[in-house]
């Protein structure tokens, strides 16, 4: 079971190390702190397993909407649902600020990503290309609609129930 936190600077180098791992082209040190500071629009939380940080996620909040900016499992604790403890997280931190839908890009050829979003309903709706400059790949635009309906709660709890039936 994980634990999701408000992150703090002070969560920073093991984001780092993640970050430095997960993505070819990670968010500086600076990134982060900057997010971190503004105290209005934006949800950064870590997630922890007893003491060790094992993820974490970022929203930004727009009127109602909800961007997912980061989200990331460090790769010895992937696989085993804290995507998807995180994704429940982010979704309800999202639904708790007002959010009608929820938006992400993903990296076109990140299929398991792309399959755990599906879970939390998001549909594809375009595509960024080149959005990574670094490796030129294209970014699928995906958003999750109403979010804050009765649908979707269940949808949620569907979900945690069979979390639950796993562990």
């Amino acid at each position: 079971m994980i634990e999701l936190v408000r992150m703090r600077r002070r969560d920073l180098r093991r984001v780092m190390a993640i970050e430095q791992v997960v993505f070819p082209e990670p968010w500086s040190h600076g990134v982060f702190v900057s997010e971190l500071s503004l105290r209005r629009g934006r949800a950064y939380r870590v997630a922890r397993v007893g003491k060790e940080t094992v993820g974490y996620v970022g929203l930004m909040f727009v009127e109602e909407e909800a961007h997912v900016t980061t989200v990331a499992v460090a790769p010895e604790h992937q696989r085993r649902g804290i995507g998807t403890q995180i994704m429940l997280g982010a979704v309800r931190i999202a639904q708790e600020a007002g959010a009608r839908s929820v938006s992400l890009e993903v990296a076109v050829g990140n299929e398991r990503a792309q399959a755990l979003y599906r879970r939390f309903g998001f549909v594809p709706v375009g595509v960024r290309k080149g959005y990574y400059q670094l490796t030129g790949e294209d970014a699928l635009v995906m958003w999750a609609y109403d979010v804050d309906s009765a649908a979707y709660r269940e949808r949620l709890e569907r979900i945690e129930a069979e979390e639950a039936a796993r562990a």
